[in-house]
């Protein structure tokens, strides 16, 4: 698959020695072409495998990013073909015309086969395919949990007794949600814990494999300029926020058991936070970084109801020139349902550099535009000699969508008037990295499955201490049915989350408009 001097090869002698400058070993298995691998899609009928997992898998096998000697195995119970599943993946594969004849390949490594989730028999039959394909050779296997958290239990008793590589290495993908609550993500820890090892478990968030949040660690730590400004003395407030443009819209089924705490604050921003709050790593070895992310979460006291704000949406009859209906609308979801689709949570990290400081936790569906970023607002300017004119300084982090840091600042207004007026420096992506191609977040978790590396995964004390900091108040909400407070599709939000900012040191003037083009002007609102 590789060729001398191709780019591939090139991608991946850069990926040997990212590795190898950041201490993770290389054993060999990833790179020796003697070594089989399989990878196993558990659910290879459902939507995530689908839509995300086997077009990351074409990916990277387009790119020759895994493995010469690799098999790709699907598991699931429906009695389907591999050709049906093509047929359901094509329209999110993205095969450009002269890629037909490696898409054509890539299926032929392809194969599927139909058993229970709860029978030892089948798996051991899953087995057999393997063993047949890694014909007594050391042999290494990845298994993807793309499943019901409902069996992960059984799966991955079956796995460990029928299916370890006897030889090589055996590694799980572990999707959320980690349990509902602190004592579910407990069990489900303590069992996965009986079976394997810390190091054969990968716990995906995909938002750790996003460019900007990856960036994180070098924006702070490989930069001289911001550490000294990093910290309670200068810094006002936090905002992490993650908004949707669209609610449910026939999904709600789902949503509905878990709600916008547990599927976007409790795991996706809170680990955004940690990378914002975390202290320096002794290097960037994995678990150095995770022990460092384990120690702010330490320093958060459980959430209370008087810091947080609930939503859910309401029907808005002249929606962007059509009527958007409502959650309770949702068919799927069922018409008394108080789940929340919008919470707005404050966080406080008790130790020396953010003692003071609100980190503030922000996520909604059928919110007015979509968006991820973190914002962190800097303090206001000491002694102001400019009569109140000077808005506070920003530096954001935009993860989505187009990829960009950029810091609002304050200049003089160009031409003969002394004036002021807020602009930024900007750095998007998409302008000054035109030619560069930014992977997928499942991209790079999966390939660094097959390398090895546990950096940008979710380790069992991180998960433990994310549930400890949110199932106080998720009982609370479930037991006394706090009612979320209705919101207009394609609103800001409940106003009351506004005036939970405002109190916790975040000034939002709506006097300036960041937009991403450096050959316009800047919007102001």
């Amino acid at each position: 698959m590789l060729k001398q001097g191709s780019n591939a090869e090139v991608c991946l002698g850069l990926i040997r020695q990212s590795l190898k400058k950041i201490n993770i070993e290389d054993d060999g298995t990833f790179f020796d072409e003697r070594n089989p691998h399989a990878f196993v899609i558990l659910g290879a009928s459902g939507d995530l495998a689908h839509k995300k997992i086997y077009p990351t898998i074409w990916w990277l096998y387009r790119d020759s990013l895994l493995p010469k000697n690799i098999i790709f195995y699907g598991y699931a119970r429906s009695k389907t073909t591999i050709a049906d599943i093509k047929q359901k993946c094509d329209k999110y594969m993205k095969v450009k015309e002269n890629e037909e004849g490696a898409y054509a390949e890539f299926w032929k490594l392809n194969h599927y086969m139909a058993g229970s989730y709860d029978s030892r028999t089948d798996f051991e039959k899953l087995n057999q395919e393997l063993c047949k394909y890694e014909n007594g050779l050391i042999a290494n296997r990845l298994f993807y949990l793309a499943l019901p958290p409902s069996v992960y239990e059984v799966v991955t008793v079956n796995i460990r007794h029928a299916c370890m590589s006897s030889k090589g290495w055996t590694r799980i993908i572990v999707e959320k949600p980690f349990g509902k609550d602190f004592d579910s993500s407990q069990k489900l820890s303590d069992h996965l814990s009986s079976l394997f090892t810390e190091h054969q478990l990968y716990r995906i968030d995909h938002y750790l494999g996003k460019e900007m949040v990856q960036n994180l660690m070098t924006l702070r730590f490989g930069n001289r300029i911001f550490n000294p400004t990093w910290n309670r003395d200068n810094i006002a407030s936090v905002l992490i926020s993650f908004k949707e443009p669209f609610g449910t819209e026939g999904r709600g089924g789902y949503f509905d058991q878990f709600g916008i705490i547990r599927d976007i604050m409790q795991n996706h921003l809170l680990q955004i936070l940690t990378l914002v709050a975390m202290e320096k790593p002794a290097s960037c070895q994995p678990d150095d970084i995770r022990n460092e992310k384990v120690k702010v979460l330490r320093c958060i006291k459980p959430l209370k109801m008087e810091d947080i704000v609930l939503g859910q949406y309401v029907g808005n009859p002249s929606g962007e020139g059509m009527a958007k209906l409502g959650y309770l609308d949702d068919k799927t979801v069922p018409k008394d349902s108080i789940t929340p689709t919008f919470a707005l949570g404050v966080l406080n990290i008790n130790n020396e550099r953010w003692d003071g400081v609100p980190f503030i936790l922000k996520c909604g569906k059928a919110l007015n535009e979509r968006k991820a970023e973190v914002r962190v607002q800097f303090k206001d300017v000491s002694g102001d000699i400019f009569e109140g004119k000077p808005k506070r300084n920003e530096l954001v982090i935009r993860v989505q969508p187009g990829e960009a840091l950029y810091v609002k600042l304050m200049v003089k207004t160009p031409g003969m008037a002394f004036d002021m007026e807020e602009t930024e420096l900007d750095l998007t992506y998409d302008k000054r990295y035109a030619n560069v191609k930014l992977p997928d977040a499942y991209e790079r978790l999966i390939l660094d499955v097959f390398c090895g590396s546990q950096m940008h995964f979710v380790r069992s004390d991180e998960l433990c201490e994310a549930w400890r900091i949110f199932t106080p108040i998720l009982h609370h909400i479930e037991e006394t049915k706090v009612k979320p407070l209705p919101y207009v599709y394609g609103s800001r939000g409940p106003i009351q989350a506004d005036e939970l900012l405002y109190s916790n040191n975040f000034r939002y003037t709506g006097t300036y408009q960041w937009t991403p083009d450096n050959n316009s002007n800047k919007s102001h609102l």
